[in-house]
């Protein structure tokens, strides 16, 4: 068995987020740890240009003191990581599956921060799906990552109440506050020698949005298709994706943000099985879908 390194660590952080990045990076040095670098793929290709100013966001606005080193690509990661000697590695909003060459190298292992109570919503879009769901909480979990998405043993979990609306701005906060609830906890235990606990079963996976979901079905109550429709923010559209889509005033549409209440002014409605959804914001539906 190897030797478990001792207090204060080396850290490694995984992400493509620049708040996620400086959440992991302050909450790390909090509990007196050394962050040493920031890994996140080079960005390729024709990207979205909201991936390009996020991107563009977390390079230029990464802590001085952490060196930044884009991955071209995946086969590259065990060399560059290695090059570092971390303890650990911290990830959050890091979209690779890591081989297990690279959970290998830091003797404590990945720390992953994933936005749900795994094992509810293990994958890529859990945001999405809990508010599809009509999910009363929001969760976060700190756990070891093993070779699969997000199946790893636990070492901290928490949950806070949906906000009531639908929008980056107002659910990143309260994730932030379970990490920085959540991750002291899971760093202690690691320093303790604990290796978390087993998840407890299996849970709903959150993947990609099935195509059927690219159609807003207004047989549902108001509720429902406002949830449907906020979801859509939260997933990534591959090429020749679209949704959700409606017809409205005659033509097909993109509706992009909806409202329970009438805002006057002649805003346009959608039809639903117990009345009016208002669209707020709306796109044609063979238009590129704004950020």
């Amino acid at each position: 068995m190897p030797v478990m390194p001792e207090p204060p660590w080396r850290v490694v952080i995984f992400s493509m987020i620049l708040p996620a990045t400086l959440g992991l990076d302050a909450l790390t040095r909090a509990a007196g740890h050394e962050t040493a670098a920031l890994l996140t793929p080079r960005l390729r290709g024709e990207a979205p240009e909201d991936f390009r100013e996020r991107w563009h966001d977390l390079v230029t606005g990464a802590p001085d003191h952490l060196d930044v080193c884009l991955v071209p690509e995946k086969s590259r990661l065990p060399r560059l990581l290695r090059a570092y000697e971390p303890d650990l590695a911290v990830c959050l909003g890091y979209p690779w599956l890591l081989p297990p060459e690279v959970l290998a190298i830091p003797p404590l292992g990945v720390l992953n921060g994933h936005p749900s109570p795994l094992p509810r919503w293990r994958g890529p879009f859990p945001l999405a799906w809990a508010i599809r769901e009509g999910d009363p909480e929001l969760g976060m979990t700190f756990h070891l990552m093993d070779e699969s998405f997000d199946t790893g043993p636990i070492l901290a979990q928490g949950t806070a109440p949906m906000p009531a609306e639908y929008e980056w701005d107002t659910l990143q906060p309260c994730l932030a506050g379970l990490a920085q609830d959540l991750m002291p906890t899971a760093l202690d235990r690691l320093a303790r020698g604990e290796r978390g606990d087993r998840q407890a079963g299996d849970g709903p996976y959150a993947g990609r949005f099935p195509a059927e979901f690219a159609e807003v079905d207004l047989s549902l109550p108001a509720e429902v298709v406002h949830r449907h429709v906020a979801s859509w923010r939260f997933v990534f559209l591959y090429e020749g994706e679209q949704g959700p889509l409606a017809t409205l005033d005659g033509a097909r549409t993109r509706i992009v943000q909806t409202s329970l209440e009438d805002p006057g002014d002649g805003v346009p409605s959608l039809e639903c099985a117990d009345g009016p959804l208002w669209v707020l914001e709306s796109e044609p539906a063979d238009s590129t879908p704004s950020p």
